[in-house]
């Protein structure tokens, strides 16, 4: 790490979870929605001439419109109470069906869902049967075929729309973890075959390997024996080359821990009950301060002895790998050492300047795979891990690494067989950006779809109230009265009595006198007209001047027989 560059590792994870702006206009959308199919049906009905009280009815639906939106909270209570509005105002009918929609979508239990439903439909029944007589289509009985047009397109089919759709969601949720369990599943089996393979691969190297630089040791030792006495100038090569497999030994064995199992280190740096703790972090501060290096630590929150061994392994793994880096590079340096704990993260920050003087060449090149594997082992509990040159001087390591690393599936993945739920909040893979446009169109597709449910629910209602408006009786029953003596001229010819040239021209030389004081008469072409065999039953309705009935008679006329074409002269 060169000398200009401060090291600096930040542990840290802070949670986003801001609701999205859409997640909060939808609920507006939709109430606003179901109000306008509400009023839809309103006014259509009133155009019809079927909406008695309309200002009541108007008042109804936008206290219902504003209960809709109540339905997360309170489902349950909301439904009936819709499900009883709808019966007095059929109007509330589309804001009942998207309540019964939503609310038997989201209710798992299918007995309550079912007993839910079913008094809610009998209680819009039993209102429209109660409210008939007063503000509805005229009677009980046909109020009560009111609620039974009502309840079906209101509640019933809805409810079991809606249903289904919940099933549907809850059947792929389902599959969707039985699909993450198999991940997990298959991710458990690969990472178990590489610890194997790993510890294969160890056994061999420290066997062949780690016998074979005993062997150079051993001689390198004995070497200096016998040249402490021949040849003392050569002793320090002998040395030498003995420290330097005692180097290669440490080295192999700090390798063989990499290659071997991850739940455990091997080697002089095995994992221990303090590894990461307060204790062990101070004691890599002073082994620092020992080799010449102005270290400082600050500890703020408590101590990590009870955290997981992987994040204190992280915790230690960081501390170390900068001050070894700094120890290399920057040993001028002043390096600050900063670890904050609380009950979410780990914060751990160690920061160094840059050096006074010329930087100081080091001896070996380095790899970096100090800092890859830094990355490697954060990202394994998923937190994040950032490595840049700071401009005054220095560089910076940044972490982050949750306090509890949840169990299961790589945060990271994205290789979901049922692909992520851009609507699922708690998604630990977060929003794809390849799926939410698929999502999108999903939601748009259903959003058209239901808006075409409700218009259709909408116009079935509409056709259900004017048939039990029109079918309610005008209030006049019986068979129609026929004219007697003493009615007006007006009155009779209400009856359907008019005056028919035919029938006048038929009875003119063959009638009976008139009574006396008769005014006028009328011969009509009805039901008292009736033509037999060699004549014509007529009736004749004579008014006086007063244009009152005063006589009906009934009588005959002879008709002319229809002759045979050869018989006309």
């Amino acid at each position: 790490m060169p000398a200009r560059i401060p090291a600096s590792i930040l542990v840290s994870v802070v949670p986003l979870n801001l609701p999205p702006r859409a997640a909060r206009v939808r609920p507006v959308a939709e109430t606003a929605g179901v109000g306008l199919a509400g009023l839809g049906v309103y006014g259509v009905v009133g155009h019809l001439g079927f909406l008695p009280y309309p200002a009541l009815q108007l008042a109804v639906l936008a206290a219902g419109t504003g209960i809709f939106a109540l339905r997360r909270r309170l489902p349950g209570a909301v439904l009936l109470v819709l499900a009883a509005l709808t019966g007095l105002v059929p109007a509330v009918g589309p804001v009942t069906a998207a309540a019964a929609y939503s609310v038997a979508r989201r209710m798992a239990r299918p007995r309550l869902r079912a007993r839910l439903l079913a008094c809610a439909g009998l209680l819009l029944v039993l209102c429209a049967t109660v409210a008939g007589p007063r503000i509805g289509p005229g009677s009980a009985a046909y109020g009560l075929a009111l609620g039974l047009a009502l309840a079906p397109t209101a509640v019933i089919v809805p409810g079991l729309i809606g249903t289904a759709q919940g099933q549907q969601g809850r059947l792929l949720r389902a599959l969707r973890e039985r699909g993450d369990a198999a991940e997990r599943a298959r991710r458990l089996a690969d990472s178990e075959a590489r610890i194997h393979e790993r510890s294969r691969i160890a056994a061999e190297m420290h066997d062949l390997v780690g016998h074979r630089l005993s062997l150079v040791s051993l001689h390198a030792g004995g070497l200096e024996l016998a040249l402490e006495q021949a040849a003392p100038e050569l002793r320090e090569e002998a040395v030498l080359v003995r420290r330097t497999t005692r180097d290669a030994m440490r080295e192999l064995r700090q390798a063989l821990g990499v290659l071997g199992p991850l739940g455990r280190d091997t080697g002089p740096d095995a994992l221990t009950d303090a590894t990461g703790t307060r204790a062990d972090i101070e004691a890599l501060v002073a082994q620092s301060r020992d080799g010449g290096i102005a270290v400082r630590l600050d500890w703020t929150g408590p101590d990590l002895d009870a955290r997981p061994a992987p994040v204190r392994r992280a915790v230690h793994r960081v501390v170390r790998e900068a001050l070894t880096n700094v120890h290399r590079y920057a040993p001028d340096a002043h390096v600050g050492v900063t670890v904050v704990h609380d009950d979410a993260l780990v914060r751990v920050t160690v920061r160094n300047g840059a050096r006074p003087g010329p930087p100081a060449p080091a001896e070996e090149p380095g790899t970096g795979r100090g800092l890859t594997g830094l990355r490697e082992r954060v990202e394994l509990l998923g937190g994040t891990f950032e490595a840049a040159a700071l401009p005054a001087g220095g560089f910076r390591v940044d972490a982050a690494v949750p306090a509890e690393p949840a169990a299961g599936p790589d945060p990271h993945r994205t290789n979901d067989p049922y692909g992520p739920d851009p609507r699922r909040a708690d998604d630990p893979a977060g929003p794809d950006p390849a799926a939410a446009p698929v999502a999108d169109r999903r939601r748009t597709a259903e959003a058209l779809t239901l808006g075409f449910g409700l218009a259709a629910l909408s116009a079935l209602m509409v056709v259900g109230i004017a048939f039990v408006y029109a079918a309610q009786p005008s209030g006049r029953s019986g068979p129609v009265p026929l004219p007697r003596v003493g009615m007006t001229y007006g009155e009779v010819a209400a009856l359907g009595v008019q005056d028919n040239g035919a029938v006048r021209a038929a009875a003119t030389g063959h009638e009976p006198p008139r009574p006396a004081g008769t005014a006028g008469c009328v011969y009509p072409f009805n039901g008292a007209t009736e033509r037999h065999p060699g004549g014509l039953l007529i009736a004749r309705y004579c008014f006086d001047a007063a244009q009152r009935l005063i006589a009906i008679d009934r009588f005959d006329v002879p008709s002319v027989r229809d002759a045979t074409p050869w018989e006309i002269p």
